[in-house]
């Protein structure tokens, strides 16, 4: 895990990959949890006899689930230490690159991209977000994510 001491540490760091996340594993259950939440019953999530079948040899996770993961991401991978919140301002883009198998790991790559001062004091910063699938060569979901940080 990265650590920094405040915002203004990170602002040196623009164009430049930051921090890698720990992996997560993605399982059936957490896949049943996000149908349940979010109304998304799509047969190649949540059946899985139906799923061995289908394009993909058996169920994947939702692709929002895999964008959901990014705050997990930020949380494991780096701290600021004299901040005292955090939160997620939207999305600029989001691509789901390729299928998240159920019993996959992933983890985050976070790249910065822009840092701009806010109101409070705070800090604004745009990351390009890369999830990777172990053992495979194309990432499973690219987003830039906006990011806002209060001291």
């Amino acid at each position: 895990m990265k650590s920094f001491q405040n915002l203004a540490e990170l602002t040196t760091l623009v164009g430049q990959d930051v921090a890698v996340s720990d992996w997560v594993t993605i399982t059936q259950e957490q896949v049943n949890l996000f149908a349940q939440a979010t109304g998304d019953h799509q047969w190649i999530h949540v059946d899985v006899e139906r799923a061995k079948a289908g394009p993909f040899g058996g169920p994947i996770a939702h692709g929002f689930l895999t964008l959901s993961l990014i705050p997990k991401f930020f949380e494991t991978s780096m701290e600021i230490r004299e901040t005292r919140m955090g939160v997620n301002y939207g999305l600029n883009k989001v691509r789901f690159t390729s299928p998240v198998p159920v019993g996959s790991r992933l983890r985050g790559h976070m790249k910065l991209l822009a840092c701009d001062a806010i109101d409070n004091g705070g800090m604004q910063m745009t990351w390009l977000v890369t999830v990777e699938r172990e053992g495979s060569d194309k990432p499973a979901c690219i987003a830039e994510s906006l990011t806002r940080r209060y001291p």
